[in-house]
């Protein structure tokens, strides 16, 4: 789409609204369910194009579309719950009414590596609040964001209501500039790099709209030596190596007590070694391809750096000969937990293992990286966890314990602090960033 497109785009949309914010909540959350229902019924063919189009395994791709359909159960269930409370009037025979109404029209531009589960997220929830949605999804992944825009006009059509409530202009940086600097966009939920989410937010503070950021992560897992390493390698495998590296909340850091950080490593290099890689169409592949060759070339440049700061590659490092964009799934040992390619998120699957010796010290290396998405422990010393979860563990937006630092469940509100951007998504009170507040 061009900047025409997109002017006509949000016309439709604030038309659309103006149908859309009349329909009581519940019955908005009838239609979302229809959605999610659509998306059952189409969740093996839209798994494959995710996976054709993005490059992740077959799994990955049904798995982010059954995303989507659960954020849709949630958000039927949310319908008929959200709201405010009658609070107690000071003055006699007065009410105090806590009153939520939509914010109008949600831009949402989504990224690559999640091109149906993040507009999900969003989408589904504004559209229970009484908004509708504008859609930019990634340049690289505009087949999967236009199949989607389908299924749920023909959902909404069908019920006699106008396809632009869920519009979408694709398109690149010109159509996401003109989204951040349009006053008619009351809400923002940009999800990408820091770099680029930093840019957005100045243009949107700018004109003082409101964003919604999910940015990067630096995110560590920290293993003491009483964890169960039969719980270990899978988690910092899969955390490491799903999804080729490329997801927000991949493990970058591993930080392993001094103990155990020979052992666990011989073990975590020889699990690497079964990774079977292969075409993501294959039901037997667990690592398919990067996305671009940009990505290709930024992986060879941050084993390169990572060499020259002192690392050693235990294994991977290197570009597979192969058709499509594969690297070896790598691991890096002997770099001090402040060097500067450690602190630099490297979308692709680079795990720098870390040695420490006690638990504040490693708590403090946790949070010393810009971003704070997502976090791991694996102990079983209960005094440590709580510790962990309280006001000087981990500083993270998710914060696990013996579980990795991917994979996060819809009904947690999902997002990180700092560089992260500090923006909520999904579950729990998130619901309120697509509302505003009148008392």
């Amino acid at each position: 789409g061009n900047l025409e497109d997109y002017e006509e785009t949000v016309k439709k949309a604030k038309e659309a609204w103006k149908v859309w914010a009349d329909i009581p909540a519940p019955k908005r959350g009838e239609i979302v369910r229809q959605i999610g229902d659509a998306l059952r019924q189409k969740i093996k063919v839209l798994g494959s194009l995710v996976s054709l189009e993005m490059g992740k395994i077959f799994v990955e791709g049904v798995g982010e579309v059954q995303e989507y359909v659960d954020v849709c159960d949630y958000a039927v269930g949310l319908s008929r719950m959200i709201g405010g409370p009658i609070l107690p009037s000071e003055r006699p025979g007065h009410a105090l009414i806590e009153q939520w109404n939509p914010v109008g029209l949600v831009g949402v531009i989504t990224a690559f590596n999640f091109p149906v589960a993040v507009y999900g997220w969003n989408s589904a929830i504004a559209m229970i609040c009484g908004n509708a949605c504008l859609w930019k999804g990634a340049p690289t992944t505009s087949l999967v964001s236009v199949a989607v825009t389908k299924i749920i006009a023909k959902v909404l059509e069908d019920n006699k209501l106008p396809g632009a409530i869920c519009s979408l202009v694709c398109g690149g940086a010109d159509i996401g500039t003109a989204m951040a600097r349009d006053e008619r966009m009351d809400l923002l939920s940009f999800t990408g790099s820091t770099k680029v989410g930093k840019q957005v937010a100045l243009m949107v503070q700018e004109r003082f709209g409101r964003s919604l950021l999910e940015l990067g992560g630096n995110n560590a897992i920290i293993v003491f030596e009483d964890a169960d390493l039969n719980l270990v390698i899978p988690s910092a495998l899969f955390a490491a190596v799903g999804t080729a590296g490329q997801r927000c909340t991949t493990a970058r850091r591993l930080f392993l007590h001094e103990s155990i950080h020979d052992e666990v490593v011989a073990k975590l290099a020889k699990a690497y070694a079964q990774v079977r890689i292969g075409d993501p169409w294959d039901s037997d592949t667990l690592y398919g391809p990067l996305h671009t060759k940009e990505a290709v070339k930024m992986f060879l440049d941050a084993v390169e750096h990572a060499k020259q700061q002192g690392g050693s590659v235990v294994c991977g490092g290197k570009v597979i000969n192969r058709p499509g964009n594969y690297v070896e799934p790598t691991i890096v040992t002997g770099l001090p937990h402040n060097a500067p390619i450690v602190h630099t998120e490297t979308f692709a699957p680079i795990l720098y293992v870390l040695k420490f010796k006690e638990e504040e010290e490693v708590f403090a290396w946790n949070n010393e990286v810009k971003q704070g998405l997502s976090s791991s422990i694996f102990t079983k010393d209960l005094g440590r966890i709580f510790r962990w979860l309280g006001p000087k563990g981990s500083d993270c937006g998710i914060v696990n314990v013996n579980i990795p630092t991917s994979g996060a469940e819809i009904g947690g509100a999902f997002g990180g602090e700092k560089h992260t951007g500090g923006g909520r998504e999904s579950g729990s009170d998130s619901w309120k960033l697509y509302m505003r507040r009148s008392t």
